[in-house]
C-alpha cells in the first residue's frame, strides 16, 4: 500500500505536494518521495524513512517547478531496504515520463520477460512500479510514431497498457513539458480521487490529502479511466478500459484509509462505524451483553467501531491502551521473545480500566495472531477478569494480491484453524469475528452503486480471476526475500505482528 499525489499549479508545488504527503503518511512510511517540473526538466529527492526526515530544507530548494508528484511506500514487491526502489520512477524516452503507483501487479514475471524480448527495454530494479512505468512508456512510444504528443495519444496508450496489465493499479505519471497523466485500473481496486483549488488540480489516493490541503473534491477517478491535465491547466478525460467493474478494496474501509477520507462515495468513518454495529449482533450470539464489563479499543484504526459497537450493546466504553508514537520500527526480530517486547514498548496498559473487569477487546483485524496474544496477555496482566477479542473483520485467511504486504499463507493464524483453535492460539476466553457478508453489506449500503468489494483476503476470491496457487506460493517466497519478517511498525496492532 502507498500514497501517491500529483499537482499542476501556476505556482512552486513542493510545499503543497510535501504537505499533501504528510497527510497520506498513514499509507506508507518505508520511503518518500518528490519530483517537481520546471519547463522539461526533472527535479527529483527519494529516501527511505519518513516525509519529515526525507526532505530537508536543502532538499525542497532543490525541487522547483509548477508541477509535481509524491508518493509514500509501504513496499508489496521488491526490496524493503534497497532505496532504488523509492518512487517516483523515472524513463528518458519517449519525452521523458516520471511515474508513481500504488497497487501491485499480478503477471510482473511474464511482463518483465516481455519487455525484455519484444520491447527491448531494461528493468533495474525488483519493483513491479518499474515495469508498469515501462509498459506505459512503451505504449506511448508505440501511440505517438514519433509525431507530437497529444493527450488522444496517451489515452490511446493506456487502452493499449490495459490490455497487457493485470493486477491492482492507481497511478501517475508526469510526462516532461506536456502535464500529469492518472489513471486506474479497470476494477477500481486502490482509491484515486481529483481536487481542484483556486489555480491548482491535484490527484490523490485520498479525498484527505485534497481537503488538507485546501482543494475541493471533485470526484473519484473511474476504474479504467484515465485523466490528463494539462500545464495550462486544461483537464481532459476518458475511458479507457472496455470492460470494468468498480470493486475497491473492503481493506482499505476496515483499516488503512483516513477515517475522514470519503473512498468511493464512502465514508471510511462511517463504514467503520456500521462495522461496529454489525459486529454488536455477533457478539450477542457469542456472549450476554451482562457478562461484558468494558469495551476497549485496540489502538488506532478500531476506534469508530469499537465505539458503535459499545453505544450499540449499552455497554460501558474505555480507552484502556495508550499508544506510544514515538517507537521506532521493531526491524527483524531475532527471537519471540524481543517481538514481545516490542509489542509492551508500543502499547501500555491502563490497570484501572481492566482491574476486576470483564474485559471485551476490539480491533480492526486479526492477521497473525502473536500481537494479539501479547495484548490479551497484558489485559490479563492488568488485572482483568475474562478477556474477550472482536475483530471487525472477518478471519484472515489468504494472502492479498493487490497491494497490502501480508504474511505468507501459512503464517496466518485463521489458516487451516477452526474459529475455536484461533482463540486458543491468542489464549481468549471468548473470540468473535465480523461475518463476511455483514462486512460487506456494512459497508456498502453506504454506496449502492458499488456492486463489489475485493475481500479476497477474506473469501479467497481475487476479482483478477489470475491467481493461482503457484502466484500465491510465488508472492510468499517474495514476501520472505523481500522484507523478511518484518512488518511496518505503524499498522495497527495486530497487523504489525
Amino acid at each position: 500500500m502507498c500514497g501517491i499525489v500529483g499537482v499542476v499549479c501556476d505556482a512552486p508545488v513542493n510545499q503543497l505536494l510535501y504537505d499533501a504527503l504528510l497527510l497520506l503518511q498513514h499509507r506508507g512510511q518505508d520511503a518518500a518521495g518528490i519530483v517537481t517540473q520546471q519547463g522539461s526538466r526533472f527535479f527529483m529527492h527519494k529516501a527511505k524513512g519518513m516525509v519529515r526526515d526525507v526532505f530537508r530544507t536543502r532538499n525542497m530548494r532543490s525541487l522547483v517547478g509548477n508541477s509535481g508528484l509524491g508518493q509514500v511506500r509501504y513496499p508489496t514487491a521488491g526490496s524493503a531496504w534497497n532505496t532504488e526502489e523509492a518512487q517516483p520512477f523515472y524513463v528518458n524516452a519517449p519525452f521523458g515520463i516520471v511515474l508513481v503507483h500504488n497497487g501491485n501487479l499480478t503477471n510482473t514475471p511474464f511482463l518483465r520477460s516481455e519487455l525484455r524480448e519484444s520491447d527491448h527495454r531494461h528493468i533495474n530494479t525488483d519493483s513491479d512500479s518499474e515495469v508498469l512505468l515501462n509498459v506505459l512508456a512503451h505504449e506511448v512510444e508505440a501511440t505517438t510514431h514519433g509525431t507530437t504528443l497529444t493527450p488522444q495519444h496517451l489515452f490511446d496508450a493506456v487502452r493499449r497498457m490495459h490490455a497487457r496489465v493485470r493486477g491492482s493499479y492507481a497511478a501517475i505519471a508526469l510526462i516532461a513539458g506536456h502535464g500529469i497523466l492518472a489513471f486506474r485500473d479497470p476494477y477500481g481496486i486502490r482509491p484515486l480521487c481529483l481536487g481542484r483549488g483556486a489555480s491548482t488540480w491535484m490527484v490523490a489516493s485520498e479525498s484527505v490529502a485534497l481537503e488538507g490541503t485546501g482543494h475541493r473534491f471533485e470526484r473519484d477517478i473511474d476504474p479504467g479511466e484515465a485523466i490528463f491535465i494539462g500545464m495550462d491547466g486544461t483537464v481532459q478525460s476518458q475511458q479507457c478500459a472496455d470492460h470494468t467493474s468498480l470493486h475497491p478494496c473492503i481493506f482499505e474501509y476496515v483499516y488503512f484509509a483516513r477515517p475522514d477520507s470519503v473512498l468511493d462515495g464512502i465514508s471510511v468513518y462511517q463504514a467503520r462505524l456500521n462495522l461496529g454495529e454489525a459486529l454488536a449482533r455477533q457478539v450477542v450470539r457469542v456472549l450476554s451483553v451482562q457478562d461484558i464489563d468494558v469495551v476497549v479499543p485496540i489502538p488506532e484504526s478500531s476506534r469508530p467501531s469499537a465505539a458503535q459497537l459499545a453505544q450499540t450493546l449499552g455497554v460501558l466504553y474505555r480507552e484502556g491502551f495508550v499508544k506510544n508514537r514515538y517507537v521506532g520500527r521493531t526491524f527483524i526480530m531475532p527471537g519471540q521473545s524481543v517481538r514481545k517486547k516490542s509489542v509492551r514498548q508500543k502499547l501500555n496498559a491502563i490497570p484501572s480500566e481492566f482491574a476486576g473487569r470483564k474485559v471485551l477487546l476490539v480491533d480492526d483485524s486479526i492477521v497473525r495472531g502473536t500481537t494479539s496474544r501479547e495484548i490479551v496477555q497484558m489485559a490479563r496482566d492488568a488485572g482483568a477478569k475474562k478477556v474477550y477479542l472482536a475483530s471487525a473483520a472477518p478471519p484472515v485467511r489468504y494472502p492479498n494480491a493487490y497491494g497490502i504486504d501480508m504474511p505468507t499463507q501459512g503464517e496466518l493464524v485463521a489458516y487451516n484453524r477452526t474459529e475455536d483453535e484461533i482463540r486458543a492460539v491468542i489464549g481468549c476466553d471468548a473470540l468473535i469475528y465480523q461475518d463476511l457478508d455483514d462486512m460487506k453489506r456494512a459497508v456498502g449500503q453506504l454506496a449502492p452503486h458499488i456492486r463489489g468489494f475485493d475481500a479476497s483476503c477474506f473469501d479467497g476470491v481475487y476479482i483478477t480471476g489470475d491467481i493461482t496457487v503457484e502466484d500465491i506460493v510465488r508472492m510468499g517466497a517474495q514476501h520472505a526475500a523481500g522484507c523478511g519478517d518484518d512488518l511496518p511498525a505503524y499498522l495497527s496492532s495486530t497487523y504489525e505482528d
